[in-house]
């Protein structure tokens, strides 16, 4: 079978590079940045598996949880023959370090529509010297619209974000053979949903939202979309932290009763005794309203711990004005076995619906983050509602649904309650 020649596409797995090695500028195109895979970037459940041409050599290329590994396609050695005997480096690339994607086209003038494809283009964030980053790219060429499809959809997901509340919550971990296992086992649980509209306009399906701190930070974070997830979230975090302000909002909600017994730092709040609907008011650094507990890789036990799946009702947590050493230790705590709640600033409540209402006409202005004060006619206010960015312009009410879908998973408060039978454990 004739081999491929060098520098051609490849859309067939017998395509491979030629039998003489490649100049070392063609062999290593990526070596400012690629280097053998270390074993931590190793780990982590395989993704997708396939062949593209990477710096015109064909490669078989594995993506993972954490890595893009890839090592040059070697034809088939006659035995004996020391002179297919070329050892492959391995290269790779840190998921984290990936901070866009792009399908790569080739347009002419007097084409029509979108170009021919020819893969994949992935733009690299990666550090040059101490405090410095250095921006790269790699090509993944490979002609088949399918092929690069599902490796596109793939990238995108993972550059979408880096927490799945949801996930966590029905299975512990988001983890594909765990979530496959619980549909072939048919572990179907029922889970709450919210509602979120303004002005009776519908605005989105969710299972969690926050308001103030959390939305603030998830709106400084999509202007860093050129930064990897990890990253992306630390920055935006500090920044956050650093131009730390409270929203002055009326809050009413609709109480359920509960074994969980609410905590409430300031007295207790103002009731209109006809449709036992409660109201508080002031400064608050941070409203989340959380209809599932939202376990996470930064808050194991849940960012609301004392809520369910399917318990019909949800958890309204309100950080009041404080300093921001104060609000930081509240916001640590998340990450350790303390009690977050603990603090005289912090209040609880468990509630069917809820109604948040800003008081100031002053909303975010993503211009002020850098110094610069545009005028804006009307400035929106950002949530956070299940790590999408949400802005609404006036009262937000969200509204609880019981039991609205059924998802394969199962309850974390039986799998961590449940009591060992087997001896041997």
């Amino acid at each position: 079978m004739p081999r491929g020649r060098r520098g051609g596409r490849v859309s067939a797995l017998e395509g491979g590079p030629e039998e003489e090695a490649l100049p070392a500028a063609a062999a290593v195109p990526s070596a400012l940045w690629a280097s053998q895979l270390q074993p931590e970037a190793a780990a982590g459940q395989i993704l997708l598996r396939g062949i593209f041409e990477i710096g015109r050599s064909s490669c078989d290329v594995v993506l993972s949880e954490r890595a893009l590994r890839w090592w040059p396609i070697q034809p088939e050695r006659p035995a004996g023959d020391s002179k297919y005997d070329v050892k492959c480096q391995e290269e790779f690339i840190e998921v984290k370090d990936i901070f866009s994607v792009k399908l790569k086209r080739r347009c002419s003038a007097k084409q029509q529509g979108n170009g021919t494809l020819l893969g994949i283009t992935l733009f690299i964030c990666l550090k040059k010297e101490q405090n410095k980053l250095k921006d790269s790219t790699l090509d993944l060429i490979n002609l088949s619209e399918d092929h690069c499809d599902v490796w596109f959809k793939q990238f995108k997901k993972i550059l979408a974000g880096s927490t799945n509340i949801l996930a966590h919550s029905l299975h512990g971990i988001p983890h594909v053979v765990t979530a496959t296992l619980h549909i072939i086992m048919g572990h179907v649980q029922a889970v709450d949903v919210c509602t979120f509209s303004t002005t009776g306009k519908l605005l989105r399906f969710g299972f969690s939202a926050m308001f103030g701190f959390g939305g603030r930070t998830l709106a400084l974070a999509e202007k860093y979309r050129w930064m990897s997830p990890n990253q992306r979230r630390d920055f935006a975090v500090m920044k956050a932290l650093a131009r730390l302000k409270p929203e002055d909002c009326e809050i009413s909600f609709l109480p359920c009763i509960s074994s969980h017994d609410s905590k409430k730092a300031e007295g207790s709040p103002k009731s209109d005794g006809a449709n036992q609907w409660q109201t508080i008011q002031g400064q608050f650094l941070n409203v989340s309203i959380m209809a599932i507990p939202c376990l996470c890789s930064v808050a194991p036990r849940g960012l609301a711990p004392t809520t369910r799946l399917n318990n019909g009702s949800m958890a309204l947590i309100v950080a009041r004005n404080t300093s921001r050493p104060e609000f930081i230790k509240h916001l640590k705590r998340y990450a350790s076995v303390k009690n977050q709640f603990s603090f005289p600033f912090v209040e609880t409540y468990t509630v069917g619906e809820v109604k948040v209402r800003p008081r100031s006409n002053s909303g975010y202005n993503p211009e002020e983050e850098d110094g610069r004060h545009a005028a804006a006619p009307e400035e929106s206010f950002p949530w956070n509602v299940d790590g999408d960015l949400m802005e609404a312009w006036s009262e937000v009410q969200v509204k609880l649904h019981p039991r609205l879908i059924n998802l394969y998973g199962g309850s974390m408060e039986e799998m961590n309650d449940s009591k060992v039978t087997c001896n041997c454990l």
